[in-house]
């Protein structure tokens, strides 16, 4: 068994790893913040599969394509996402991570001369996301988004977060109060600024606006909370403080992240999909697709082979 220290600032050595695909799973010990690799066979990744078919979907994503003009970025993707999970999207830059993101939440409506194709169902109602022509809103607020920088609005720490809320009708100080102070905890946020909530935004560190944005999106209780490489402009120690975050966060939320970082995929993600050219080249395990790859592409990713 091959153990691999999480706070290392190599996850893993890329040709150790190669070594242990097609034989092996990657195993997250939370007690110790590591994992391990060791072998499985084709029958219980079998047995694995069947037993996780029990996880409610939260998005169904059925025959996604995505036009800008007459360019089309997304070509027929279909994926389903599982509800109060780690779902990661990896690829190389320009593969079309962030325009399937961006799907979900309908943002690409705020240009012209874009068009979808296909259905994303949400559930538990079933209602098409695409489909919806009119009020947006009732669809965005569904979905908290975190952008690749942190920005955070030019007011208070304690603005930042009310502001969903107000916007979304609670006027009653008590409660705002009370949700605010929720949201920051749950951000891992409110023992460093409990006593300076007044204080603008921009006075914290990079890491500490990235997790004030977390706790902004996550206040209004969206379904789902979309993140788009929340920690590519973090120091190491920012990331960390992220992405464990992010694991504690999914006992209540359902998580989609892009990223560039294939080893931030293995470290936090349930499930990991591989993007090329707008095509969705492998979704599955995260465990699976790090160490057995059914795609000859994947693995060439996986391994730093990537031209």
């Amino acid at each position: 068994m091959m153990i691999i220290n999480k706070t290392e600032d190599k996850i893993w050595e890329y040709k150790e790893l190669q070594k242990s695909i097609h034989s092996g799973t990657v195993e997250y010990r939370e007690s110790k913040k590591e994992y391990s690799v060791s072998e499985k066979s084709d029958e219980e990744y079998e047995i694995i599969s069947k037993k996780e078919d029990k996880i409610n979907v939260k998005l169904d994503v059925i025959n996604l394509s995505f036009y800008y003009g007459k360019n089309q970025i997304l070509k027929n993707i279909s994926v389903k996402i599982y509800e109060k999970k780690i779902t990661a999207v990896m690829g190389p830059s320009g593969c079309g991570k962030t325009t399937f993101l961006r799907c979900f939440n309908r943002m690409h409506d705020l240009y012209s001369d874009i068009k979808y194709e296909g259905e994303i169902i949400i559930y538990p109602d079933g209602k098409n996301i695409l489909a919806e022509k009119k009020n947006l809103n009732l669809i965005r607020r569904r979905f908290g988004m975190v952008f690749q920088k942190p920005n955070p609005f030019p007011k208070s720490i304690y603005e930042n977060v009310a502001y969903g809320l107000r916007i979304n009708g609670i006027k009653s100080k008590e409660e705002l109060d009370e949700k605010v102070e929720k949201a920051l905890k749950m951000a891992a946020l409110w023992e460093e600024v409990k006593d300076k909530l007044k204080k603008n935004a921009y006075e914290l560190s990079g890491g500490q606006q990235q997790r004030l944005c977390i706790a902004r999106a996550i206040a209004t209780e969206p379904d789902v909370l979309l993140l788009d490489e929340p920690t590519s402009a973090l120091d190491p120690v920012s990331t960390a403080k992220i992405e464990e975050l992010l694991v504690e966060l999914k006992k209540n939320i359902t998580i989609i992240i892009v990223t560039h970082n294939p080893r931030q995929a293995a470290r936090i993600s349930d499930f990991t999909m591989f993007m090329y050219f707008g095509e969705l080249i492998e979704y599955d395990r995260t465990q699976k697709i790090f160490v057995n790859p059914s795609n000859k592409l994947t693995e060439k990713y996986i391994v730093g082979a990537f031209d």
